[in-house]
C-alpha cells in the first residue's frame, strides 16, 4: 500500500497527461505490434512478437502504478496557505550571510522538484530549515559542505 502523494495543481496535471498519453496513444501503439507481428507466422519464433508483448507488459505496469499514484493524489490548495511565513509552494528569496549571494527558490512536492527551473524538494536541507520561518529571519542550515547561514529576504506564491 503506497502513501498519500501531495501535487500542486500543475504538477497533478502533468500526471494525469503522462496516464492519459500512456493509456490512449501507447497502448494502442504497442496492440497494433503484437498484431502485426503475430500476422508474420509462427509465434514461437517471433522475435518482434516476444518484444512488443515485453513492451506491453512494462507499458502495463506503467499505467498500472501511475492510476494508483492518481487515486492517492492529493493537491495543495494554495489559497488556503498562510503567506507569512515559508510552506510548501512559497517562493522563497534568500542570502547567504557569508558571500551576500543571492538565491530564489519554490519549495515543491517531492516528486516535482527540478533544480533547473529553480523547484526544489520540500524534503530537501534547504527547505526543511526554511519552512515555517518568515521574512527577516536568520538560519543555519546543515548541507553537504557544512553549514551555511542564510536570511529570509523575500516569500511570495
Amino acid at each position: 500500500m503506497s502513501e498519500i502523494k501531495y501535487f500542486s495543481e500543475e504538477g497533478f496535471k502533468k500526471l494525469n497527461d503522462e496516464l492519459n498519453h500512456l493509456m490512449n496513444v501507447e497502448r494502442p501503439s504497442i496492440s497494433q505490434q503484437i498484431a502485426e507481428a503475430r500476422d508474420k507466422g509462427d509465434l514461437s519464433e517471433n522475435a518482434e512478437y516476444d518484444a512488443a508483448k515485453n513492451a506491453q507488459g512494462l507499458l502495463e505496469l506503467k499505467i498500472s502504478k501511475l492510476q494508483e499514484t492518481v487515486r492517492k493524489a492529493r493537491i495543495i490548495d494554495e489559497s488556503k496557505l498562510d503567506i507569512s511565513k515559508v510552506l510548501i509552494l512559497s517562493t522563497v528569496k534568500i542570502k547567504n550571510l557569508k558571500n551576500g549571494a543571492q538565491m530564489s527558490y519554490k519549495l515543491v512536492p517531492e516528486n516535482e522538484a527540478e533544480i533547473k527551473s529553480g523547484k526544489i524538494s520540500v524534503n530537501s536541507p534547504i527547505s526543511k530549515g526554511l519552512l515555517g520561518k518568515r521574512v527577516g529571519d536568520k538560519v543555519e542550515i546543515e548541507v553537504p559542505v557544512g553549514k551555511i547561514q542564510f536570511e529570509i529576504i523575500e516569500i511570495s506564491r
